[in-house]
């Protein structure tokens, strides 16, 4: 073997039982390569997030320029949330099937074509919107098929090509390149969209980094897997068959438990995420400032889930990380939902969105770990997919009913919001207040009024409501959840796995 080991890999050798007159050697490596694979799903990931959220800090302007409603806008970041719930479950198959290889170039693929035909939408069409509006949704349609694709890979990825002791802080770097690209789209655009006639020049300037993830992964992605795995769980990381496996996932309470509850969250974070521009405006906040804030809420989420990743990595403790930060962040989200109600709170609210980020973005990658150590045989994309598929359905839910619950307001002197002829759309007074309100009013035995009468009345924000949804969640999970690390115990009992410095060969015994 030692004619055999290059530069830049590692190699364990571990005795497997003896067999009569024979002992056989297991090898685990670790490949360079590995970096490169990780660097391609990032930029994949970020140009995703970026064509996602491309218009929601800009929704006002790119409204206008397409000669379409509001919600028209919103739906192109609500029609990620819905393609990617069905293809979710394709996309989870085709993973643990077809593998790491097929489903990152077929991403890329998607995710460039669907930016391509975005691009159509700004010919000089008639100004109708129609015909522009088809080629803008056409070609989002493509970038949120790639989506699941992209999103699901990052557990994969760490639990094929990356030892044990650097899986978690891999899966945080190729996760977190999601929430980059969201970053990056609430910088951006804002930055580059002062009008209307700036639209094409973003559209542009977004197509690079999809061009250039495609070109990546088609040449320089060769192998499915790895020649040799570079720990224990490696080799059964498809273990169980699709439908098998989805089986043994309905079955897994503590797995149920992990999937509403984190499903819950991403589904909030992508409500915040996509209408906070809209929330802000209506209380005189510019577009400017909406962009900081979801660039605050980013940066920390980055920042923490470094952390976080480190952490875990060495302590390996899942389940007390998660809970902590999952409360932290339901704390967060209720400083900024009362702040809401409030004009001239920038401080206040730039404080709480980064918080917010802090605790909620950073336990996604963690979450995801947890999910493939406590339904460990199942393959990884299948039990870190089905919880990001839960996420995408609650997410519709939430963000459609905040879009059909608005009320319809006269022209606030204060409100930056543009593009509303009727008015602005008040994000502040939704369905929760008004329920609230009719059950007080029932149990005071007083008139039941309508939104449009209550509009004019002091209640609480409906944001209060989406932060004590969130804060029961979290209750509900640092209560009830709890589970063993099945793939961490799985290894310890086969044997210890590559957990040293690159290019020195351990031979460790096999428990």
């Amino acid at each position: 073997m030692a004619e055999e080991e290059t530069a830049g890999e590692s190699e364990a050798l571990l005795p497997t039982p003896a067999q009569p007159g024979l002992e056989k050697l297991r090898h685990f490596r670790t490949y360079k390569r590995r970096w490169f694979l990780l660097g391609v799903v990032c930029l994949l990931n970020c140009s995703n997030a970026t064509l996602w959220l491309t218009f929601a800090p800009v929704a006002d302007q790119a409204a206008v320029y397409f000669n379409v409603s509001l919600d028209t806008i919103n739906w192109l970041s609500v029609l990620y949330l819905l393609i990617s719930i069905p293809f979710g479950l394709v996309a989870t198959w085709l993973l643990d099937t077809a593998g790491l290889k097929c489903t990152i170039i077929l991403s890329a693929w998607l995710n460039m074509i669907g930016c391509v035909i975005r691009a159509f939408s700004i010919m000089n069409y008639p100004r109708n919107g129609i015909i522009g509006s088809f080629f803008l949704f056409a070609g989002q349609s493509l970038c949120a098929l790639a989506q699941p694709l992209i999103i699901f890979s990052p557990t994969k990825l760490a639990a094929l090509w990356f030892p044990d002791h650097q899986r978690a802080i891999a899966n945080t770097i190729s996760s977190m390149s999601n929430p980059l690209g969201m970053l990056i789209a609430n910088l951006v655009s804002p930055a580059l969209v002062s009008e209307g006639k700036d639209i094409p020049i973003m559209l542009g300037i977004y197509a690079i980094p999809a061009v250039v993830a495609c070109i990546l992964a088609v040449v320089g992605i060769h192998d499915k897997v790895p020649p040799t795995p570079p720990s224990a769980s490696a080799t059964n990381s498809t273990s169980q068959p699709f439908f098998t496996g989805l089986k043994m996932l309905m079955k897994n309470k503590p797995y149920i438990i992990l999937a509403i509850c984190f499903g819950a969250g991403i589904g909030i974070f992508t409500c915040f995420s996509a209408l906070l521009e809209q929330i802000l405006c209506v209380k005189g906040y510019s577009n400017f400032f909406a962009g900081l804030n979801g660039a605050l809420f980013i940066v920390f989420g980055l920042l923490g889930a470094f952390l976080l990743g480190l952490y875990v990595d060495r302590s390996r403790r899942f389940i007390e990380t998660t809970k902590i930060c999952f409360g932290l962040a339901a704390l967060a989200s209720i400083v900024f939902a009362v702040m809401t109600n409030f004009r001239n709170q920038t401080i206040l609210l730039a404080l709480s969105c980064s918080l917010f980020g802090f605790f909620g973005f950073s336990v996604y990658p963690v979450a995801m770990e947890l999910a493939v150590e406590c339904s460990f045989p199942v393959g990884e994309g299948t039990s870190s997919g089905l919880i990001f598929v839960s996420g995408q359905i609650q997410g519709v839910i939430m963000m459609k009913l905040m879009q059909a619950l608005t009320v319809q307001i006269p022209k606030d002197p204060f409100s930056t919001c543009a593009g509303d002829e009727g008015g602005t759309v008040d994000w502040i007074k939704k369905a929760a207040s008004y329920v609230s309100t009719v059950l007080l009013n029932t149990l005071l035995n007083r008139e039941v009024k309508t939104p449009s009468e209550l509009e004019r009345q002091y209640y609480p924000d409906s944001t209060l409501g989406m932060a004590g949804i969130l804060s029961a969640i979290a209750c509900f999970y640092v209560i009830f959840f709890h589970t063993d690390y099945r793939r961490l115990h799985a290894e310890a009992f086969n044997g210890s796995s590559v957990n040293k410095i690159e290019d020195k060969e351990v031979i460790a015994p096999e428990v």
